[in-house]
């Protein structure tokens, strides 16, 4: 899963990585070493701009709320549980298929974070029961230190409750798609701990890679197999990841220092 990520590149970095035509200055969003559900985050999507004549999508920086409002929900109420969608089910599940189909979006990361627990609470995981407390968190992101670009969604919800001309009547929010963890060794690992992300989560988030970046923003592919195709996990030994701080477990502790790589674990793991 993604629960936790890093985001410290400012709109004029996206810009030119993702070769961006229209932002807007006040939707700047300061660095964030710990992004957490419900927060608002720089996403960049194709669509074509608001009342203009020109009709062509336009590659946009926007900022979004994390946590997806499917269209037909009566309250907001479960966002921050909508974080998430599986790449393997994205297409039929009620809540993403829509926005699957028509409004794709990647999420730019530094890279994100997880938290190492023991064999057995992963495989309660897996089997989707409840699992006890995490432990150790890593920081996983590209080794050659690129911009994470996860596959992700949006969705426009109105709140009824407001008028139209309110600034907040309507919601735009975003989910990260994610798929099944690299069994394959990591092109950078820590001397003792994981050796690939599946030891860390059996979740991870879908990187896409530069070379699918304009299928996957383009709004005018709708068909849903041909979409699919897009969903496969980006080539193996790109990734990296190693442990940080237990610092970062706690939301309101916001830094660079974070993300500074520690010798050795914190936390006793099974590693």
């Amino acid at each position: 899963m993604c629960g936790r990520y890093a985001a410290s590149r400012g709109p004029e970095d996206l810009a030119g990585v993702f070769e961006v035509e229209k932002w807007e200055p006040e939707e700047t969003l300061a660095p964030d070493y710990n992004v957490a559900p419900t927060k608002e985050v720089h996403v960049i999507l194709d669509r074509p701009l608001k009342d203009a004549d020109d009709q062509r999508p336009v590659r946009q920086l926007r900022k979004l709320k994390w946590g997806l409002v499917p269209s037909w929900s009566k309250t907001p109420e479960g966002a921050a549980r909508m974080i998430n969608a599986r790449a393997e089910t994205v297409h039929e599940k009620p809540s993403y298929r829509r926005a699957f189909a028509a409004r794709r979006c990647i999420i730019p990361a530094d890279g994100y974070y997880e938290w190492v627990t023991g064999r057995d609470e992963r495989d309660l995981e897996v089997e989707g029961k409840k699992k006890r407390p995490r432990k150790q968190p890593y920081f996983v992101l590209p080794a050659d230190g690129s911009v994470f670009a996860m596959a992700g969604l949006y969705e426009f919800w109105r709140d009824r409750t407001l008028p139209d001309e309110h600034p907040l009547a309507w919601w735009v929010t975003c989910s990260v798609i994610t798929t099944e963890a690299e069994k394959t060794p990591l092109a950078v690992g820590p001397a003792d701990g994981p050796r690939a992300l599946a030891d860390i989560h059996p979740r991870m988030p879908l990187m896409l890679t530069p070379d699918r970046w304009d299928a996957w923003l383009d709004p005018a592919r709708t068909d849903v197999d041909d979409l699919r195709g897009l969903l496969v996990a980006p080539p193996e030994g790109l990734m990296r990841a190693y442990p940080v701080s237990t610092a970062v477990s706690n939301v309101r502790n916001n830094g660079p220092e974070l993300l500074v790589e520690l010798e050795g674990p914190e936390e006793g793991t099974l590693f």
